[in-house]
C-alpha cells in the first residue's frame, strides 16, 4: 500500500485548501491514480486497521440493491446511518421515505437502473423490439401533438456485465454506472465511486477493472473503496471463471479533511506491512472449476463468505466522517 501513502504525501505537499458542502475544509488535488496487481495481494490498508466486515457488509447490501440503512446495519455496515438519519438536508428532502431511507443509492442503480423509452405509438416495430428486450408499456402520452407510449425496464447493469464477460469477453463495453442524473435530488448521497469497467483477458483468464471515483476522502473513503472494489473483482472473477489481476483506481478530487490530518500523518510514520490474501468461501461456486454459470450468487453472497488471510496491520486510528 505504498502507493496510498505516496498519494497522501502528494496531497499534503501540493494540495490547496478548499471549502465544500460539509463545512470542513479539505486539502485537495485534482486527478490521481493508483494501480494494484491483485496477484501480489489484496489492497487492504496496513498502516491502520481496515474495517473489513463493514466493507463486505456494504458490498453485499449494494449487490442486493438495498436503499435502507437498516439493511446495511444488518449486514455489519453502519457507515450509512449518519447519511440516512443525521443529514438535515436529507431529512428535509421530500423524497426521503422515513427513518433509515437513503433513496435509490449505489446498489439500486447497479441492479435496478430505471430505464425508460418514449416511442411513437405508431412505430410498432420499435415497440415490439423494446418489449422483446424486457421493456413494459407503462402509459400512453402525447408529446408535441404526437401519440406516444412510455415503456419501462429495471436494468441490472452488473448482471449484464457478468453475462458479457462469459459470453463476449472481447467487448470493451463491460461497465456499469452509478451516476443517474434523474435521481440526484432523491438520494441521501450521490455516488462517489461511480463508474466500473471490467476488462477480461480470455487468453490469460485474468480479469482487470478500472474504477473512477469523482470525489475521494483519502483518510476514510479510499481504504474502504479500494477494498470493496477489489472484493467485487474477486467475486466477479469467481462467478465468471477469471483470476483478478490489475485494479486501476482513478480519483477526480483527491482530498484530506482538515480534521483527518493527524490520522493520515500518523500513517505516514508507519511502515507498510505485507498484504493479505482474500479468501472466498468454498460454498460460493467457482465457474472455472464447475463450468456452471451461477450469477444468482450476486444476491446470495453473505459478508461471512469473505475473509482476509494473513492480515497484519498497525493499531486502529479513528476519525469522524464528514456528512
Amino acid at each position: 500500500m505504498q502507493q496510498y501513502l505516496e498519494l497522501i504525501q502528494t496531497v499534503i505537499d501540493t494540495g490547496s485548501w478548499q471549502d465544500n458542502r460539509t463545512g470542513i475544509r479539505t486539502l485537495s488535488v485534482p486527478g490521481a491514480m493508483m494501480r494494484f496487481d491483485l496477484k501480489k495481494g489484496f489492497p487492504a490498508v496496513t498502516t491502520k486497521k481496515l474495517a473489513f466486515k463493514s466493507v463486505v457488509g456494504e458490498l453485499c447490501a449494494f449487490l442486493r440493491a438495498s436503499r435502507s440503512a437498516a439493511d446495511f446495519r444488518a449486514l455489519g455496515c453502519k457507515v450509512w446511518d449518519q447519511n440516512a438519519n443525521e443529514n438535515q438536508q436529507w431529512l428535509d428532502n421530500p423524497y426521503r421515505l422515513g427513518t433509515d431511507d437513503l433513496g435509490p443509492v449505489y446498489g439500486v442503480q447497479w441492479r435496478q437502473w430505471p430505464g425508460y423509452k418514449v416511442l411513437d405509438a405508431a412505430n410498432q416495430a420499435q415497440i415490439a423490439n423494446a418489449q422483446k428486450n424486457g421493456f413494459t408499456i407503462v402509459a400512453p402520452l402525447e408529446e408535441d401533438g404526437v401519440q406516444k407510449v412510455l415503456l419501462y425496464k429495471a436494468i441490472d447493469q452488473l448482471r449484464e456485465c457478468l453475462d458479457t464477460i462469459v459470453n463476449n469477453p472481447g467487448s470493451r463495453r463491460i461497465l456499469f454506472h452509478g451516476w443517474n442524473p434523474a435521481v440526484l435530488d432523491a438520494v441521501a448521497l450521490p455516488a462517489c465511486h461511480l463508474l466500473y469497467q471490467f476488462i477480461p483477458n480470455p487468453s490469460t483468464k485474468e480479469l482487470s477493472m478500472c474504477l473512477y471515483v469523482r470525489s475521494n476522502d483519502l483518510g476514510l473513503g479510499t481504504p474502504f473503496n479500494l477494498a470493496e472494489g477489489a472484493a467485487l473483482m474477486h467475486l466477479v472473477g469467481r462467478l465468471t471463471g477469471y483470476t483478478p489481476r490489475w485494479f486501476t483506481y482513478f480519483i477526480g478530487d483527491a482530498h484530506i479533511y482538515e480534521n483527518h490530518m493527524d490520522m493520515v500523518q500518523e500513517q505516514l510514520k508507519r511502515e507498510p506491512l505485507p498484504l493479505p490474501e482474500l479468501i472466498i468461501s468454498d460454498r460460493v461456486p467457482d465457474f472455472s472449476k464447475t463450468g456452471k454459470y451461477e450469477p444468482e450468487w450476486l444476491e446470495k453472497i453473505e459478508p461471512s463468505d469473505f475473509a482476509l488471510e494473513g492480515y497484519q496491520h498497525h493499531a486502529p486510528i479513528t476519525a469522524p466522517m464528514a456528512v
